[in-house]
């Protein structure tokens, strides 16, 4: 159970300076730049760290080299903001590395999403400091950014209101309940490839009482089914108040029968808890995605129609 006070980060302003950093994988360079482009356009200031523009294999850059990179940026005092090149794979790879008091001395907003989950879980519950599940520069920013998605991070990470209900965008259907209850707790979450990783670690993520966010993209089926008993024989979907689950991006049944569909294996795998569960919410590998500020008080009631954020992230 997380004891550690919660620190919410400053909220971003107009021409805020955002600091860039490539923690996992090495970005496409004409998206990163574009992402950067496009960031410089709605009137930020951009600060690059030093692996945005290097490359070691799947990595972007050395391990030491990144980890130093994130912690720089905490630490500068010109840097209001940072956010995520895109994911990958390499940010459990730092996670022996960061600098958590550090972190917690100079609390910003964090963004990102994907293989940043691991970083999300990290820092959270090691400093208290809310971070964003949210775009990325290179990965959303540098491709025609919806305005769906731009909208719920604006509003994340510079309105002193909540977010409220989060509803999908307009072409979509709503999202569905699973099981319908109510629950209220702390976000949490994020990949669910990441999360089934750090099991057994001193990094595993901590659900008590928390609503539980999950997502992925490319995984079949069983594999979507293997990590989710994972976290069931864990207790960590039975720790949880609430869970919301979103569209599983790219998560087909096999080409070659038999095999389940992503709704049956979530409907076997959760829809026997005793506690709320919500599907298809937009929140991870799609164009259209919100913001989900983690470490922030929500609500999960099937009456109300979904998940709202009912705590404003941010300070003055």
């Amino acid at each position: 159970m997380d004891l550690l006070a919660r620190i919410k980060p400053r909220r971003l302003c107009p021409g805020a300076t955002l600091g860039i950093i490539a923690p996992a994988s090495p970005g496409n360079r004409e998206t990163a730049a574009a992402g950067i482009h496009w960031l410089k356009e709605q009137g930020f200031q951009v600060r690059l760290g030093l692996t945005v523009n290097q490359e070691e294999g799947y990595l972007a850059g050395a391990d030491t080299a990144r980890a130093a990179d994130l912690n720089a940026m905490f630490a500068s005092p010109d840097i209001d903001g940072i956010i995520c090149l895109r994911g990958g794979y390499g940010t459990m790879r730092l996670l022996d590395l960061l600098d958590y008091d550090l972190i917690k001395a100079h609390p910003k907003i964090f963004v990102g999403y994907s293989d940043i989950t691991a970083l999300h879980t990290s820092i959270g519950q090691r400093t208290g400091l809310v971070t964003f599940h949210g775009p990325m520069a290179a990965a959303d920013m540098g491709k025609t950014i919806p305005d769906y998605t731009w909208n719920y991070f604006w509003r994340a990470v510079t309105s002193p209101e909540p977010l409220g209900l989060l509803v999908n965008p307009p072409q979509a259907p709503a999202p569905q309940f699973i099981v319908p209850g109510s629950a209220e707790g702390c976000l949490t979450g994020g990949n669910l490839s990441l999360i089934a990783a750090t099991m057994g670690t001193a990094y595993e993520i901590d659900t008590y009482d928390k609503i539980l966010c999950l997502e992925d993209v490319g995984e079949a089926p069983y594999r979507l089914d293997r990590m989710l008993t994972q976290l069931l024989l864990a207790g960590k979907l039975q720790a949880a108040a609430g869970i919301v689950v979103d569209v599983f991006a790219d998560c087909e049944e096999e080409a070659t029968p038999p095999s389940f569909t992503v709704e049956e294996v979530l409907r076997n795998r959760l829809g026997g808890l005793n506690k709320p569960v919500l599907m298809n919410l937009y929140f991870g590998h799609t164009a259209d995605k919100v913001t989900l500020p983690l470490g922030i008080k929500a609500t999960l009631r099937s009456q109300d129609g979904g998940l709202a954020v009912v705590e404003t992230a941010t300070l003055e």
